[in-house]
């Protein structure tokens, strides 16, 4: 019988690829059918091939195939589609009727822009959002706006929600409109006591609204530092009387702006919108409608997840990655973070390629690192230069495998690349990756020798071995984006952006997991390279550093997102910033790809596997 190796849901026969499948040339090994979660395995060496290689400590995967493959939902059926089809209608004509009252269509407007971005509906909506922030920038002033074009008083909750909106969507709003409101002491105040509901929401608006800072903004971090001692203070005395508000403003405090990405807070803000009692009945029976269809958004959108996460577990399972035993098994958790920052169901081939690619990047991370001999390495890397199947001859039997499985991979996401771009990008894609693999040899050879380099030399090989590049380019371009080269170059390699959030992802993920790298042999690192270059500083001294490096390049990475009148579109740059977002995420507590069975695993729960409530 031919056998068939599984990529993007198709089927390539083996006599094309002259190569053995990773199962066929790694011994068979028992496979637990449990749906539990297996414990972690312990750091070993292993000799079955005559060889003593390091293991990292990494617990096995927590998602058996048998589980994936059980799933079910209703919610694939037609009925709810038309459903939520008669329901974006209904809330079409919401949207034309916000901006009719004169005394507060500028904060009905803002709301309505804000609950469908938070719900994760906003992708019906583009038109009629852009049309009242045209509306709402038409009245903006540098004193800020009230709640209505003729309310005559200048409001907080509506000019800092206005201020995070428009600057959102790329308009040139300028921070300044923040100090009107400031007391004669320069400070922002508040009621000492008595924190009213209104206070308190134009509060939570304006913390949003600080961390959308760019560099040299003193007063959205001076913004920052109020809110968050007021909010919290706020949670701590117990003088929020609405549960609802209290939810949102600890589910704010704690993902902020970077680790807060689209389907993850679509699932938090769906579970408390709506639950005011204290509403008129024109607003709750608005709120119903645009509860039900983010509910019916969410669980119909689940229902393509299930079937896109069967086709990855499927695909990591006939490919014979389960018997890899030294590497970390996250291809779930890669499918689901791409499924919370693509939400569009057309965008199938972004969740598919992003999940396999980062798997495929973290098997390879973990050969380069811990399991292969330096020989194998080196050889390795340059049957990846040749790029062509007869290159896997000189390889280990380990190493066939998954270089047929890279290497189809690659050439998959460049043929999806093709159909929405309109050219051939392999060569491109070829580059960047064999940048990778040079940056992951260097790292290995450090490894080897004990070398510890400076910051800047390690930083500047790190910030290219995270990844973060390689992760990014095909995915984007499978996108219906039209990303030609000079485009493409403002957010790829040479970019500022590019620059900065690879920076920021190599930095961060230093600070989570450089004591458990340096327990496996591994001393390079920036902390480890800080001390090197400043004589006497200790751990800490590195940490602050580095923390504060982190904090200045995101405001930094927030100016290159959204400048206004940048010659590159905001939309053309989203999904290149949430896939930063992502990563970030996983590192707000830990090393989330290393350990991922606490957040990590919430988060896979949350957000693909558990659908919202009726």
């Amino acid at each position: 019988m031919t056998k068939k190796l599984y990529i993007y849901g198709g089927v390539v026969p083996e006599e094309i690829l002259a190569v053995p499948s990773i199962s066929s040339v790694i011994p068979m090994a028992s496979v637990n059918k449990s749906q539990i979660p297996s414990k972690s395995v312990s750091m070993s060496l292993s000799d079955d091939d005559g060889v003593q290689r390091r293991k990292g400590d990494y617990h096995s995967n927590l998602w058996d195939d048998d589980f994936i493959q059980s799933l079910s939902t209703p919610y694939g059926a037609l009925c709810y589609r038309e459903r939520a089809e008669r329901l974006v209608e209904e809330v079409k004509e919401i949207f034309n009727s916000v901006t009719v009252t004169p005394f507060n269509d500028l904060i009905q407007g803002l709301l309505m822009v804000d609950s469908v971005e938070r719900l994760g509906i906003d992708r019906h909506f583009k038109n009629e959002i852009k049309s009242v922030l045209d509306y709402i920038y038409s009245y903006w002033n540098e004193k800020g706006i009230g709640c209505g074009r003729e309310s005559g008083v200048i409001d907080l909750n509506s000019t800092a929600l206005g201020f995070r909106t428009l600057r959102l969507h790329g308009y040139p709003v300028s921070s300044d409109v923040l100090k009107v409101f400031k007391d004669p002491n320069g400070q922002f105040a508040s009621s000492a006591s008595n924190h009213t509901e209104g206070e308190i929401r134009g509060v939570l608006n304006l913390f949003r609204a600080s961390l959308v800072a760019f560099p040299g903004e003193k007063v959205m971090e001076e913004a920052e530092i109020f809110c968050t001692t007021y909010l919290k203070e706020a949670l701590k005395t117990g003088s929020i009387s609405n549960d609802s508000i209290s939810r949102e403003i600890e589910y704010v405090l704690e993902y902020r702006w970077l680790t807060n990405f689209p389907r993850l807070e679509a699932r938090n803000y769906i579970e408390v919108f709506g639950n005011d009692t204290n509403q008129s009945l024109e607003t709750r029976t608005k709120n119903e409608k645009l509860s039900e269809l983010a509910k019916l958004e969410f669980n119909i959108f689940h229902s393509l997840q299930q079937k896109e996460l069967k086709q990855i577990s499927r695909w990591w399972k006939d490919s014979g990655f389960s018997e890899l035993k030294f590497t970390r098994h996250r291809h779930v958790e890669f499918y689901t973070l791409a499924s919370c920052i693509a939400t569009e169901p057309k965008h199938s081939a972004f969740r598919l390629g992003f999940a396999k690619l980062c798997y495929l990047g973290i098997v390879l991370d973990d050969i380069y690192d811990t399991f292969g001999t330096m020989d194998e390495l080196e050889l390795f890397t340059a049957a990846i230069k040749r790029w062509d199947p007869s290159a896997t001859d000189c390889l280990p039997q380990y190493m066939k495998g998954v270089y047929m499985v890279f290497y189809n991979c690659v050439n998959e996401m460049a043929t999806e690349a093709e159909k929405t771009q309109g050219r051939d990008t392999l060569s491109y894609a070829r580059n960047t990756w064999e940048a990778v693999f040079d940056a992951f040899l260097e790292e290995a050879k450090w490894i080897s020798s004990g070398y510890i380099p400076t910051f800047e030399e390690y930083l500047e090989n790190g910030k290219v071995s995270f990844g973060y590049r390689a992760a990014t380019l095909q995915p984007i371009l499978t996108l219906d984006v039209p990303l030609p080269l000079h485009i493409l170059r403002e957010i790829d390699f040479p970019s500022r952006l590019n620059d900065l959030a690879s920076s920021i992802l190599r930095l961060r993920g230093d600070v989570c997991g450089y004591k458990a790298e340096r327990s496996r042999g591994e001393e390079a690192s920036s902390i480890s390279c800080y001390m090197k270059d400043n004589r006497g500083a200790t751990e800490e001294d590195a940490l602050n550093h580095i923390d504060s490096m982190i904090a200045e390049k995101i405001k930094e990475l927030n100016w290159e997102f959204l400048k206004p009148e940048s010659n590159v579109p905001i939309p053309s740059k989203k999904h290149a910033f949430d896939i930063l977002r992502a990563f970030y995420h996983l590192y707000k507590y830990r090393d989330g790809f290393s350990i991922a069975n606490n957040e990590t695993k919430n988060l896979v729960l949350r957000t693909v596997l558990e659908p919202l409530p009726f």
